[in-house]
């Protein structure tokens, strides 16, 4: 057993948001969170954000493991994050799984990365910050590449590794998943079916764009920086999440090109790529 466990996460993109029908996909990003989990003799386990905020998804993480593996003694458990929160990036799924990781590396334990992700799920029931339990975006986040998952289920369908540039548009404001519309999101099901069909053909930028108009108009976010992606030839653009970010997958120049339209609105622009290797322990 070591005395401090260390890991990381990326967050993820949405392909399909899986609030209206329980089915979703979800892609891995290069932005990470890092955890850092030390043991104590305490009987107490203690977070702490470096961003701020409210540490009980982390908390009870590490205490999930713990539970799982009859492990006696407190911790404090520290994240700091890229990714921006409250923006549908996955920071939430990030933290749990970076958690969940430092938290197993730092009493000597493992597990398969689904069952690793699946504590973070639960976890994140219990902290009251997911309303599906949000499996594909823990999915996407522990193993990176695409994902495609039935939440009802806690099924993986499919995953694969896809190459890509990622532009990313945070506004300045934030949504919390907790506080998002079900009832609105549910009226759009069927139409979310025939974004998911598309997605489980592999046509993920299809999926992706007819998901994103599907919740804009859902919840009450402006299409406009969907537009402006379509407009630069880019075939992939969502909302991602339940927003206020949108994602979009691009090649190089079209990536260039975004960025220069995207850097017109208020908020910010960030470019990355898929990332395919998921979460990971930092030794």
């Amino acid at each position: 057993m070591t005395t401090t466990g260390y890991a990381s996460a990326p967050g993820a993109g949405t392909i399909i948001n899986a609030i209206a029908t329980w089915k979703g996909s979800a892609f891995g990003i290069d932005l990470k969170t890092n955890a850092k989990v030390r043991l104590n003799g305490d009987d107490k386990i203690i977070g702490t954000i470096k961003e701020g905020g409210d540490p009980g998804l982390i908390e009870r993480c590490v205490e999930l493991v713990f539970e799982r593996f009859c492990y006696q003694g407190g911790a404090a458990v520290t994240t700091s994050s890229e990714i921006p929160i409250a923006s549908g990036l996955k920071s939430s799924s990030a933290a749990a799984n970076a958690a969940v990781l430092a938290a197993l590396d730092a009493i000597g334990e493992s597990m398969e990365p689904i069952d690793a992700a699946l504590i973070g799920v639960q976890a994140a029931k219990d902290a009251g910050v997911t309303i599906t339990g949000a499996f594909d975006d823990a999915a996407a986040s522990m193993l990176g590449g695409v994902v495609v998952t039935d939440n009802r289920s806690s099924t993986l369908v499919l995953r694969e590794e896809l190459d890509s540039e990622v532009m990313i548009y945070v506004p300045r404001t934030q949504a919390y998943s907790s506080q998002t519309d079900v009832g609105r999101s549910r009226l759009i099901a069927p139409w979310v079916d025939m974004a998911y069909e598309l997605c489980i053909k592999g046509e993920y930028g299809k999926a992706m764009t007819l998901n994103g108009f599907l919740y804009c108009s859902a919840l009450g976010f402006d299409p406009e920086p969907m537009m402006m992606a379509l407009e630069t030839g880019i075939e992939g653009v969502s909302l991602s999440g339940t927003g206020p970010a949108y994602t979009a997958l691009a090649s190089r120049d079209q990536a260039g090109e975004l960025t220069d339209a995207w850097s017109a609105l208020d908020g910010k622009v960030i470019r990355t790529k898929i990332n395919n290797s998921g979460a990971k322990i930092q030794r």
